[in-house]
């Protein structure tokens, strides 16, 4: 999915991909560290993209930080159903799409000159 959003919105913005980090996960020192990182990535974006399909705490506390903490926009996409999807989740994303392809058409609709 990353090189799908690379490809559709490259031109345009400087994409940050999450993943790109070689952390070794469930080390004592690296929890932080990862945090951290993806906490800064957050400060840096001008807005998220997010793939939410399916629960996950570490995604649900970036989109409240990006929201709530920073005034970021949150654009996500999902095909859970709106009465399947975290209240939070709801609360917090500016707006949930059904697909990566439509979330990247509203970004590109609403943030792009």
């Amino acid at each position: 999915m990353a090189g799908i959003a690379k490809k559709m919105l490259g031109e345009n913005f400087r994409l940050l991909d999450p993943m790109r980090w070689k952390f070794v996960d469930r080390q004592v020192d690296s929890a932080n560290e990862i945090v951290e990182f993806d906490l800064q990535d957050v400060r840096n974006a001008d807005l998220l993209l997010v793939n939410y399909n399916r629960a996950s705490i570490g995604t649900s506390m970036e989109v409240f930080y990006a929201a709530h903490d920073q005034g970021k926009f949150v654009v996500a996409f999902s095909p859970l159903e709106f009465k399947d999807c975290s209240p939070w989740m709801a609360k917090f994303c500016t707006k949930i799409l059904p697909d990566l392809e439509t979330a990247i058409q509203y970004i590109n609709d609403h943030f792009c000159d």
